[in-house]
This record gives C-alpha cells, structure tokens and sequence, in this order.
C-alpha cells in the first residue's frame, strides 16, 4: 500500500513539475491568450496619442490602435496607464504586456526592451513663443525649456544643447504637468512631441506657443519585453497587415490629420 502511495505521489509530482514547465516555457503570447487579455501601456497623457475626451473616455491614437489589436487577437483590452519616465519600468515588471505610448524606437532603448516593426511616427519639436525667432538649438542659449524626463523629447534636446552655453532643462514627470508648466507661463519654451503644441497653445492661447523647429522624427513602434519572439512574430505581422489594409493609417490620420508616410 505504501508502495503504491508513493508511486501515485511521484507521479503527481512528476505532473505538476510537467505542467510547470510548460508554463514557465509559455510565452507571452500563449499567456495572453490564456488570459483572454492583453495589458497594453499607454500614455492618456500625451494627445492626441492618449487623452480623456469629453465624454471622460479614454481617447487617442494609441488607444484604438491597441482596441485594434485586441480585437484581432480575440481577447479583452485593458489599458494600463503610463507616463513618459515609466513606460520601461511597466513594461520590465511585466504590470503591462506591451507599450503602445507614443513609443520611438530607439537604439538606447533597443538595449533594454524590444519593438515591433513601425505602425507610426513621432516628430520631436521645441515649441516657444511666436514672436521670438528661434530656429535652432544655438538659439536656445540663455533660454529655459521645459520637457517630459526621460523621452525621446528629453534625449534630443539633452545632446541637442549640450555644447550651448545657459541653456536650463526643467524636467518634469509627466506631460500633463511639463504642458501645464508652459501654458502657465512658468517656461516659455518646450520640448515636446510636435501633436503637443497645438494642446498647449488650446490651454492658454494667450501664450501664443507655436512650433520653432524639428529636434528629429522617430518611427514608433509596440514595445516589447526581449527574448518573446512569438509575441514579436505576431505584433510584426500584425502591423504589416494594418499597414496594408490601410487601418493604422486611417486611425493617424483621425488624430494628427494626415496619412501615415508611405515609406513608413
């Protein structure tokens, strides 16, 4: 009896261990589908990619370009919100399954996370004051610019005026906070992505804030953890497919007014 005992003991063992396995060996995909979920990070922060409209609601480019995806995946979506400084963290910790938060595809970020292939573009401005002639980095020494820690918009202008005498970076933790700092009047200048502008000038249009020049345009791509090539598989593939049927150009062009660039 006791013999017997142990062998059914080891063998349930043996089944769990088994059924552990496989799950540990699961990938992220399979765990999404498992779950009939997807947890996508994004930034409803930052419009027009994500936003709060009228009606309270989650708004944005992102946002149906992830409602699109879960769509086509068959399973629920549910939003995580994120900031510009905590996209990576979200994402690491796996509190978020992919980042789809006006994320530039990057080489420093490369090193760290992975990206599907582009399903949109990024244009990193600095914005000021329309009378004030600034048409490049050399213009801004002796000038404070505000910006978001830790993005794309941040990196630019940080090696952008790194040789540029009394220029000062206010940096701030998210981008309701880094526009709300300039259409209060507590920085004149910003830098931001170029959809931001406009936003900020709509706050305050007294302070009359318009785009002075181009810092660099990124491709944006879905954010990923490494080592899932399943998932990056599928999210290539699904980009590829939207870009080709014409769905991810028609949410961009909702949202910022023009097609997606054909060489995208």
């Amino acid at each position: 009896m006791n013999t017997r005992r142990t062998v059914i003991t080891s063998l349930i063992a043996l089944g769990l261990m088994g059924t552990m396995s496989f799950a540990s060996a699961s990938g992220a995909l399979d765990a999404i589908k498992q779950r009939k979920k997807i947890l996508v990070a994004v930034d409803i922060g930052a419009p027009p990619f994500g936003m709060i409209d009228g009606q309270a609601k989650q708004s944005g480019s992102d946002i149906e370009a992830a409602q699109l995806l879960a769509k086509d995946l068959g399973v629920e979506l549910e939003v995580v919100p994120v900031s510009g400084p905590n996209r990576v963290p979200f994402l690491l910790t796996k509190k978020a399954d992919v980042v789809m938060a006006s994320f530039s595809i990057t080489d420093e970020r490369k090193k760290v996370v992975d990206f599907s292939n582009p399903y949109a573009v990024l244009q990193v401005v600095v914005g000021g004051p329309a009378k004030q002639k600034i048409a490049g980095f050399g213009d801004l020494a002796g000038k404070t610019i505000a910006v978001t820690r830790g993005t794309t918009s941040d990196q630019e202008l940080t090696r952008g005026t790194k040789d540029i005498a009394g220029v000062s970076i206010v940096r701030y933790e998210d981008d309701a906070t880094t526009n709300t700092a300039v259409s209060t009047g507590q920085q004149d200048y910003i830098a931001a992505a170029m959809s931001v502008i406009p936003a900020v000038k709509k706050n305050n249009p007294a302070r009359d804030v318009e785009v002075k020049f181009a810092m660099k345009a990124f491709p944006l791509g879905i954010g990923l953890r490494k080592n899932e090539p399943e998932l990056k598989a599928y999210l290539d593939g699904w980009v590829k497919t939207n870009m080709a049927n014409g769905k991810l150009s028609e949410i961009y062009k909702k949202y910022f007014g023009t097609a997606l660039p054909a060489d995208l």
